[in-house]
């Protein structure tokens, strides 16, 4: 065989093979099985929404501060003695009346002195009465000899008359110093109230401006209340904001014996001074007769005060949830889909956000969070009317 005949048989030989090949590959794919086109649906987050309702609503400003007694002061001895008396309402925590006497002092020297001083009052009448009688017989005698003629100071015995005058005034003045001494010994409650701190008994001698006991009113008590400024924009601060007539009313809320008690409250000014510390304006509350039922509202006690503000007419509280930075909130639309909306934030407090512009009444405003978040996404709503469809 010839090397031609050779390279002619081996070309065919591997043709052959390339052959076989393709068609065996083709022959290969010709039995599999045909694969199925699967389409993926993604599944829309779920996220909690609540209906939004809008109406009326009272913006309320909450706050704290400690009940203190309306009154406040010391009973103080004007004169000098022995205690001969104590009223059993002079203890801590006694309570007692306007005018109730409460201590007594030693009296005796004081009546020796009302006595005394009277005695010299009626000596000094008695000497501006003959000073007159002197005068007048003085003057007219004068006349009779010197008709038509005023007789002269001197002839009428006037310094003479002067100086029994003065001397009867300033014997009735001591008269009244020497009563009013008397009635010093009797110390009284200046109001209705209650001894906070009683500091004598009965035998201990006392001074001139000693005190005898600390004393506190009851007919109202007080609470300062300190706030910030831009809070007193929502109600009436008499004497500070704008408008006349009284101040906001408000609930005073204290624990005591177990139980939440309330009482009600109104403002009634703030102090004259801003706290440099806080920059914090303190708003006093006041209480009438906090010890009219019992337990009281005692001086001391931890107070929360709800003060109540304007009203909004149109207005939607949601939860502070719901409230998105830059005041945005995220509503559902009626296609299930979210959206952003930017709203006006009236007011944020405990009970959540009030909005009062930016959101209708039926929207569903989201309140979950979500990682990533774009404008017109699908979401699937749950909660609060979630099932709505349009």
């Amino acid at each position: 065989m010839t090397a031609l005949q050779k390279r002619i048989l081996q070309f065919t030989v591997s043709l052959l093979i390339l052959l076989g090949g393709v068609v065996g590959l083709y022959a290969l794919k010709a039995s599999k099985p045909a694969q199925e086109k699967r389409v993926i649906k993604t599944t829309a987050p779920a996220v909690q929404v609540v209906t939004v309702s809008v109406g009326a609503h009272v913006v309320r400003i909450e706050g704290q501060g400690t009940v203190r007694p309306l009154r406040n002061a010391q009973l103080v001895a004007q004169v000098s003695g022995k205690i001969l008396y104590t009223s059993p309402a002079l203890v801590n925590g006694g309570a007692f009346q306007a005018n109730e006497e409460l201590l007594r002092i030693d009296p005796i020297d004081y009546e020796l002195a009302v006595t005394l001083a009277a005695a010299r009052v009626g000596d000094a009448e008695a000497e501006y009465a003959l000073a007159q009688e002197e005068s007048d017989a003085a003057v007219q005698e004068w006349r009779e000899l010197n008709p038509g003629v005023d007789p002269p100071e001197m002839v009428a015995r006037l310094p003479q008359l002067s100086a029994a005058r003065a001397k009867l005034a300033a014997e009735r003045a001591d008269l009244r110093k020497a009563r009013l001494q008397l009635e010093r010994t009797r110390l009284k409650a200046p109001f209705d109230g209650l001894v906070s701190e009683e500091m004598v008994d009965i035998g201990q001698y006392v001074t001139p401006g000693q005190r005898v006991a600390t004393l506190y009113g009851t007919e109202a008590a007080e609470i300062v209340v300190p706030l910030e400024s831009e809070h007193l924009q929502w109600f009436h601060v008499p004497g500070f904001t704008g408008g006349e007539g009284p101040g906001a009313p408000a609930a005073v809320r204290v624990d005591i014996a177990g139980q939440v008690r309330e009482w009600p409250g109104r403002v009634m000014r703030a102090e004259g001074r801003i706290d440099e510390s806080t920059r914090l304006i303190n708003v006093v509350v006041r209480v009438e007769a906090p010890y009219g039922r019992r337990p009281p509202l005692a001086a001391g006690l931890f107070a929360r005060v709800e003060i109540e503000g304007r009203q909004l007419e149109a207005a939607a509280l949601v939860p502070r949830a719901a409230l998105r930075p830059g005041d945005q909130v995220w509503v559902v639309d009626d296609t299930q889909r979210l959206r952003f909306r930017n709203v006006h934030v009236a007011r944020l407090s405990k009970a959540g956000a009030l909005i009062d512009k930016g959101l209708s009444g039926g929207e569903r405003v989201i309140v979950s969070k979500l990682k990533a978040v774009t404008d017109g996404m699908a979401v699937r709503p749950i909660g609060d009317d979630a099932g709505r469809r349009p």
